[in-house]
């Protein structure tokens, strides 16, 4: 055994004895994963069964966005439907947020694939069986707004949807008030064409309509019983048997007798076929009805009446009435439904697979310093290979209809910069050597200078239009401004770094609070003493202590050692931290939600919006402009209306995203949910203000989250 096998032993033993809660099942799950090069930290969680984390593992394992699913309040089999969702690129979470799951999402997944117009039907307190007929009935291409009603079980769906397939009159027992097993019987006689009216009422059960519909379809029926040469009779209408009136009645007569009980007996012939799939799939059922007698020959006459010619299953309509297989069902005809063309993909020559969280430590914490930062190519290097779409192919429906495949759908080109495409329209190539990154389906290359030496005073001010990698660290006086990314390999003290994305400092930082970061995006690091950090996104790390810190996103410490003490934090989505404060009760303070940096946020908002919208006005009147000149009969050039439309369009998208993404913050700061969780202890002398509301801790406690309810501030055991 080599010694990075013993190493990952000992690290997995190590976990497992640290976690105590974690079952054997568990563990397999988090093993599994490391040896398949896995993120396991987003499911490395004792709040997760081990068929959860399973379902994490798959997702991550087939490179999808598993964080999505990733939440101990969803069950194995929701979590399932999900993951099987994002391979469609079906989006589930709305249906998941209405309260569906489980089968539920099943159903409407299925639904959804299949292009049907479940939305138009589906209603917040429908359970998954409903669904079904729903679907089913949009399937077949039916009127299904006779049935499709939260007012009925789905069993009572289901007798409605089987009379509109066979063109009953259905408004006879669409009744919400009748069971379903009443429903079935009037079905029955309507299918039968007798007169239901003699029993379709409420005053009637299941069983008199039985009985009643049974005596309509056989109302002379006579059953002959054998005697010793002597005939007797039983009159069907529950009469008393009685002697014949004719003593002389022939031979002839007992025949007549004997052919309407047979023929009554007959006509009991229950079965129904139903039609899924849109179209691709037929299948029989036979309920057991005593005296049901369906014939090959009355499915084949059925199959007829329904222009069904096509993949018939001869030898399961045989099996299913020689082996009297009732109350199953069975499939009779299967088509062969046409195959999509697949999709065009791109072949990456790069990895996008540089893991953006890093591997997590024993304790919890995160390893900063050991993670993979970046990609970096050469000018003229492959960057991806476009494999175009493949075409359809044809099929077949149970009605013999040709049934087209529909072609693979192409994918755009990628987009971005730093990069060109080959005379062959599908290669990509890199124009410059720099650092390579893959984000929200852009390319970015982007220049990266790399600094082999420690950046101090001496060094000078470094200021680059792309991204900057030191080896090194940065000492006093230290200055660096860059529009892409900041990566430092060590550790930080008295500088300024400003950058237009992320800045990491693996080993981290400390100062006498004159350490000064600033980034667009997020900022991270093992620990920051006395820093004074601005963020738009996260702030993350395994220890801060005596730190202002702004940010618009969340404030994340991590690890059992992991602490948050003293300074100031003002985070708009929150802070995860294990630990906050200490013995000493230094003060630290917790400024969350709707803060400074909130107001700020809303004001620039309403500023773009205020222009965005003096904008959208000047090109409207342009437009009105150039269309009273059209009215007027004169032409407008072509490309004048073009680049005018092209700016009220792009304009009012930009309008709609801005109105977006306020609505986000406005909705995530009304409803936090758990915008302060402390996972270990929280000391004495912690302050907590929630959208204004202050909360001063006043004794110790352990494992609680702050949230906000009635104005107040509440503590909430987590």
């Amino acid at each position: 055994m080599s010694d990075l096998d013993v190493g990952r032993q000992q690290e997995l033993r190590f976990v497992m004895m640290e976690n105590e809660e974690y079952l054997k099942a568990q563990c397999r799950e988090i093993i599994l994963g490391k040896e398949e090069g896995l993120d396991v930290s987003l499911y490395s969680n004792p709040e997760f069964n081990w068929l959860q984390m399973e379902q994490i593992r798959m997702g991550l394992k087939d490179n999808l966005d598993a964080s999505v699913y990733a939440d101990p309040a969803y069950n194995y089999e929701t979590m399932r439907q999900i993951r099987l969702s994002l391979y469609s690129g079906i989006d589930l979470m709305p249906y998941l947020n209405r309260g569906f799951a489980d089968d539920d999402l099943l159903e409407i997944r299925f639904a959804l694939m299949s292009r049907l117009p479940i939305d138009q039907w589906l209603q917040d307190t429908m359970c998954a069986p409903q669904i079904h007929e729903i679907r089913i009935g949009l399937s077949e291409n039916i009127d299904i707004a006779a049935y499709a009603d939260i007012r009925y079980n789905w069993m009572q769906m289901q007798e409605i949807r089987l009379g509109v397939e066979k063109k009953l009159d259905i408004e006879l027992y669409a009744n919400p008030l009748f069971s379903h097993a009443q429903m079935r019987e009037i079905r029955l006689g309507l299918e039968a064409d007798i007169d239901v009216s003699n029993y379709c009422s409420l005053v009637y059960s299941a069983t008199d309509m039985k009985e009643k519909r049974l005596a309509l379809l056989a109302p002379n029926t006579v059953s002959i019983t054998a005697g010793s040469g002597e005939g007797k009779s039983e009159v069907g209408d529950g009469t008393a048997p009685q002697k014949n009136a004719d003593a002389g009645e022939d031979a002839n007569g007992k025949e007549k007798r004997a052919a309407v009980s047979s023929a009554a007996y007959s006509r009991d012939k229950d079965f129904s076929i139903s039609i899924e799939e849109n179209g691709n799939k037929a299948y029989a059922y036979i309920p057991w009805v005593p005296g049901n007698k369906v014939t090959k020959e009355d499915i084949y006459q059925d199959l007829e009446r329904r222009d069904i010619v096509f993949g018939i299953k001869r030898d399961a309509i045989d099996d299913m009435i020689d082996q009297k297989r009732m109350n199953k069902k069975v499939l009779i005809a299967e088509g062969i439904p046409a195959k999509r063309g697949k999709d065009g993909w791109f072949e990456w020559f790069v990895r996008l697979d540089l893991p953006r969280i890093p591997a997590p430590l024993p304790d919890g914490g995160v390893d900063y310093v050991n993670i993979e930062a970046f990609e970096m190519v050469d000018e003229g290097e492959k960057i991806a290979l476009y494999h175009r779409a493949q075409p359809g192919q044809k099929g077949k429906n149970i009605y013999g209809e040709t049934i087209h495949g529909e072609h693979g759908m192409e994918k755009p080109p990628l987009r971005g910069v730093g990069f060109r495409i080959a005379p062959d329209g599908v290669t990509y190539l890199s124009k410059m050597n720099g650092k390579f990154e893959y984000t929200a389906g852009r390319i970015m290359i982007t220049n990266m200078l790399i600094v082999r030496e420690d950046v101090t005073a001496v060094t000078g001010k470094l200021e680059v239009d792309g991204s900057v990698y030191v080896i090194g660290s940065i000492y006093s006086g230290g200055y660096i401004k860059a529009t892409g990314d900041i990566i430092i390999e060590q550790n930080v003290e008295t500088c300024r770094l400003i950058a237009g994305g992320n800045i990491m400092i693996k080993q981290g930082s400390c100062s006498k609070n004159d350490c000064f970061i600033e980034a667009d995006g997020e900022v991270s690091g093992s620990f920051f003493e006395a820093a004074n950090i601005i963020a738009r996104g996260n702030v993350k790390a395994n220890y801060i202590m005596n730190s202002t810190i702004d940010t618009m996103g969340k404030v994340i410490v991590s690890g059992s050692k992991g602490v948050l003490l003293g300074g100031r934090i003002r985070a708009v989505r929150g802070v995860d931290a294990y630990n906050l404060g200490n013995r000493l009760h230094l003060k630290t303070v917790l400024d969350i939600g709707r803060n400074e940096l909130y107001d700020k946020e809303m004001e620039e908002v309403a500023k773009q919006r205020k222009k965005l919208l003096a904008d959208l006005g000047e090109l409207e009147q342009v437009w009105d402009k150039i269309e009273q000149i059209e009215a007027s009969g004169k032409q407008v050039e072509e490309e004048v209306r073009r680049k005018v439309y092209a700016g009220i369009e792009v304009q009012g998208r930009r309008l709609a995203e801005l109105d977006g993404e306020e609505a986000k913050l406005v909705n995530f700061t009304e409803q936090m949910k758990e915008p302060v969780c402390v996972k270990g202890t929280a000391y004495e002398n912690s302050i907590i203000i929630l959208n204004g509301i202050k909360f001063l801790l006043t004794t110790k406690v352990r494992r609680v989250h702050f949230k906000l309810q009635n104005k107040r501030v509440l503590m909430v055991s987590v």
